[in-house]
């Protein structure tokens, strides 16, 4: 080649310099962002993976941080009705004490009673008082709202959850077959004043709530032998009726858990002859044993679709929709199939919670009022606030009316308790382990696109710093010619 004044070897070798400059400050900008692509032109399709997935990543954490503050919230809540259960169990104690009123003095009932009226105003407190950042849970404000129950049919309507649409649902519920108490026969005494027990018996009578031995002494008529058996009834769940031919038994609670068992321990002979106590040499008016006759469970439909039915209390879960209700007895228990009662659950009211990243996996839970005036009352019991001094059901009036209130009681509150609970573990824990792990795999995806391989970079920068040196050496080598141009003038 020709010794020229234009070097084209300098300037080939001042272009390869150039990308191996530019090759080397990406690799050092990579290896020291750790991330492969820092703008558009790195990896244009790249670049847009990775903002979609961040956008993504960045709505799965908001869920996460608001399903972790929803399992605050439920958790405080669930504090107050684990108070309020314990405070219920010790007026159930009270009121049971307090049923024996033989072996009490006046002064222990009535402290016993004070003790309920602590108890119930602390009940109420709690109520009033259990909040998250300033918003009452368990007052009702965030009961959902319901329209067109009417006590005639439908008592103590709880709505657990509903669905997100904005219309209002009704619901049609219809009695297909009837709720039946367990009945049996004691005796058929023959309904005269002249009959009588001939001789002592005991007898054993099981039922829901548990078994008594009854002592009938000899001569007693049919209406003492009813009030010898309802004296027990608390203890037993098991009444006894006078009818006109015979004395009935009842189970004092309708359904499938409610049944009758009569056991002759000793004697069970009735004299339905002479009107004394004196046996008369026929059996068909004695005491009759009964194995275990069981009560019906309430066979109801809601728009068409099955129930779950334990004697008289409804449950229903479906389209979004959970509820439970009590029949009102007349209803329950009525005989013609196909009558129905409708009500409403509104699209408003109840504690909404975002449990994904999509307006579809909103969920809105109701927690109704767990205050001694909202809790109890269906089917004849009485509120747990007429427990009260003073009230319908207090310890020196209707100790009986306490007892089935507090019962009830108890098993609303855990009702919610259970209810509220399965939401909490079920959807909201159920979401949070879901969501953490898609966390994850969107933070793996981005990492695989845009981070920085470091081992491969590191080995490309030393490649790209071998050349830069060594094109800056031919440089020098090249500029001499123009050296070598003068040396020949």
């Amino acid at each position: 080649m020709a010794l020229t004044i234009t070097n084209s070897n300098t300037l080939q070798l001042l272009r390869i310099l150039n990308q191996n400059t530019e090759a080397q400050r990406s690799s050092l900008l990579q290896l020291s962002t750790g991330k492969r692509i820092n703008s558009g032109k790195d990896d244009p399709a790249g670049l847009i993976a990775i903002s979609n997935l961040d956008a993504e990543r960045t709505a799965v954490q908001g869920a996460i941080t608001n399903n972790q503050r929803t399992d605050s919230i439920l958790s405080v809540a669930d504090a107050s009705f684990t108070e309020i259960s314990s405070l219920l169990n010790s007026i159930s104690t009270l009121v049971s004490a307090s049923t024996s009123s033989a072996n009490l003095s006046s002064s222990e009932i009535s402290a016993n009673q004070s003790q309920i009226d602590d108890a119930l105003d602390a009940i109420d407190r709690i109520v009033n008082t259990t909040n998250f950042n300033g918003k009452k849970l368990i007052d009702g404000s965030l009961a959902i709202d319901t329209a067109g129950t009417s006590t005639t049919t439908i008592n103590n309507l709880r709505v657990f959850s509903r669905s997100n649409a904005t219309t209002d649902s009704v619901l049609t519920a219809t009695r297909v077959a009837s709720a039946q108490l367990a009945t049996a026969t004691l005796a058929t005494f023959g309904g005269a004043s002249t009959v009588r027990t001939s001789g002592t018996t005991l007898v054993s009578i099981k039922g829901s709530l548990g078994t008594a031995t009854i002592t009938l002494t000899s001569g007693l008529t049919q209406t003492a032998v009813v009030t010898a058996i309802n004296a027990a009834k608390d203890q037993t769940g098991v009444s006894a009726l006078q009818n006109a031919a015979n004395i009935g038994l009842n189970s004092t609670t309708f359904g499938n858990d409610s049944f009758i068992s009569v056991n002759i321990l000793s004697g069970g002979i009735v004299n339905s002859s002479y009107g004394t106590a004196t046996t008369d040499g026929s059996t068909a008016n004695d005491v009759q044993i009964t194995t275990k006759n069981t009560g019906v469970d309430a066979n109801i439909t809601i728009n068409g679709q099955s129930t779950g039915a334990d004697g008289l209390d409804i449950s229903y879960s479906a389209n979004g929709l959970s509820l439970e209700f009590s029949l009102a007895q007349a209803f329950g228990e009525g005989n013609t199939a196909g009558t129905t009662a409708a009500f409403t659950v509104l699209a408003s009211g109840g504690a909404t919670y975002q449990l994904g990243t999509t307006s579809s996996t909103r969920r809105t839970i109701g927690i109704d009022s767990l205050a001694s005036f909202n809790l109890a009352g269906s089917n004849g019991t009485v509120r747990l606030s007429e427990l009260r001094s003073g009230g319908s059901a207090d310890l020196r009036s209707n100790t009986e009316g306490a007892f089935s209130s507090v019962k009830e009681a108890i098993q609303q509150v855990a009702s919610t308790r259970g209810r509220i609970g399965g939401f909490q573990k079920f959807q909201v824990g159920s979401a949070i382990r879901s969501l953490q792990s898609a966390d994850v795999a969107l933070g793996d995806a981005v990492s695989a696109i845009g981070d920085t391989d470091f081992a491969l970079v590191t080995a490309r920068l030393n490649s790209e710093t071998v050349l830069v040196q060594s094109t800056i050496q031919l440089l020098g080598i090249a500029n001499q010619q123009a050296s070598q141009i003068l040396s020949l003038l």
